[in-house]
C-alpha cells in the first residue's frame, strides 16, 4: 500500500518566493505523521485557498504546502479510537492546508481532534457544497439568534451576498423565515439571488459609502463578509439591540466606525470565526445545516471541478468572477 502513488495539488515557492502550483505524484510516505489516513472524496475551493494556490496572500505558513482547508472522505486507518475504518468525516479549518497539509490530494493524514463525523442526511458532495463557507453562514446565523434577532424582528442585511458564505447565508436565512436583503457588486447575480431567498438587493456602492457615526435604522441583524466601510455603515445602520455577525475582509480588514452605535443604539458586533470553533458547536453547525438548509439550493449555487482545474478556478475566485460554491472532485 505504501507504494500505491495518488494525486495531489503541491504548492512550491521558487527562488523569487513566487507560489508555484503543480499537480504531484505522492505515496503515503509523503504524507504528514498524522493519526488519522483518510481516502478523500471531495474537497471545495473558498477565497483563502485562492489566495494560497495563486500567491495573492499570505496564506501558506509552511513548505512545500497542499492545499484545501476543507475535505470529507473516508478513514482508512484510525490510531484514534474516536474514528474507525469506514467512517465517514468531515473537516473544516484547522489551519488546514495553511500550517498544515489539506484537502487537494486524495489520500491524506489529519488529527482526529480536527474531524467530525459526516453528518445523517448529506453526502460528502453536499457536505462540501456546504464547507468552510456554509458552516461559517451557519455559525452566523446562530450568532444573530443569540443575538436575538428573530425573524419577525426585521430584515436582515447580507454582504458579499453571492460568494460562498453570503450564497448559504441567504437560503438559510429565507429558510428559517427571515426578511433578508442581499448585497451585490454585480447585476448578473440579482435574479440568482431572488432565487435564493433575497425580498431586497442593495448595491455595493451604495452600502460601501462611508457612513454618519448614526444613520437611520434598517437592520435588526447583518452578516458581513467584506469588512471596511461597508461593515462601517451596517452597524450605523444596525436597529437598536441588533446584531452584527462579522466573518470576513473580502473588502478591507479596517473597520473606520465609531463607538456611538454601540452605546447609543445597545448594538453589537459578534466575531464569527470558523477555523478554531471548538468541536460540539462544530457539529451542532452541520447537523443545523443538514436538517435546514435546503440540498436543491446546494445544487443550484454548486459546480464540481476536478483537481486539475483548481490554480484556473483560484485566479477566478480572487477576481470575484466565481459565484456560490465550488467542489472539487478528489475521487
Amino acid at each position: 500500500m505504501t507504494q500505491q502513488t495518488f494525486k495531489a495539488l503541491l504548492l512550491r515557492q521558487d527562488e523569487q518566493n513566487q507560489t508555484q502550483a503543480a499537480i504531484e505524484q505522492l505515496t503515503l510516505a509523503d504524507l504528514p505523521d498524522e493519526e488519522v489516513l483518510v481516502a478523500v472524496d471531495y474537497s471545495s475551493l473558498n477565497y483563502k485557498d485562492g489566495l494560497a494556490v495563486t500567491g495573492t496572500g499570505k496564506i501558506v505558513l509552511n513548505w512545500p504546502m497542499v492545499p484545501g482547508i476543507d475535505l470529507t472522505g473516508s478513514v482508512l486507518e484510525s490510531a484514534n479510537p474516536e474514528f474507525k475504518a469506514g467512517d465517514k468525516v468531515v473537516l473544516t479549518g484547522w489551519s488546514v492546508g495553511e500550517k498544515y497539509w489539506g484537502g487537494y490530494s486524495q489520500r491524506q493524514r489529519l488529527k482526529a481532534d480536527w474531524l467530525v463525523p459526516l453528518p445523517e442526511g448529506l453526502d460528502g458532495r453536499q457536505a462540501m457544497a456546504i464547507g468552510t463557507a456554509g458552516l461559517t453562514a451557519m455559525l452566523c446565523v446562530m450568532a444573530l439568534e443569540e443575538g436575538g434577532v428573530r425573524p419577525d424582528s426585521g430584515p436582515v442585511v447580507v454582504t458579499g451576498a453571492a460568494g460562498g458564505v453570503g450564497s448559504v447565508a441567504v437560503a438559510l436565512l429565507a429558510r428559517l423565515g427571515y426578511q433578508v436583503a442581499a448585497v451585490t457588486g454585480r447585476e448578473s447575480t440579482h435574479a440568482y439571488l431572488r432565487e435564493l431567498g433575497a425580498g431586497e438587493i442593495l448595491s455595493r456602492e451604495e452600502m460601501a459609502a462611508k457612513p454618519r457615526p448614526l444613520e437611520k435604522q434598517r437592520w435588526a441583524g447583518a452578516i458581513d463578509t467584506v469588512g471596511g466601510e461597508m461593515l462601517a455603515r451596517l452597524l450605523a445602520e444596525t436597529n437598536y439591540g441588533g446584531t452584527v455577525a462579522a466573518c470576513g475582509l473580502a473588502g478591507d480588514f479596517r473597520l473606520p466606525s465609531t463607538v456611538m452605535p454601540f452605546i447609543l443604539r445597545n448594538v453589537r458586533l459578534q466575531g464569527v470565526d470558523s477555523v478554531l470553533c471548538p468541536k460540539p458547536r462544530r457539529i451542532e453547525a452541520w447537523n443545523r445545516l443538514a436538517k435546514q438548509l435546503p440540498l436543491a439550493m446546494l445544487e443550484q449555487i454548486t459546480q464540481v471541478v476536478p483537481l486539475e482545474q483548481v490554480p484556473q478556478q483560484a485566479r477566478q475566485i480572487i477576481d470575484g468572477q466565481v459565484q456560490g460554491r465550488v467542489v472539487v472532485d478528489l475521487k
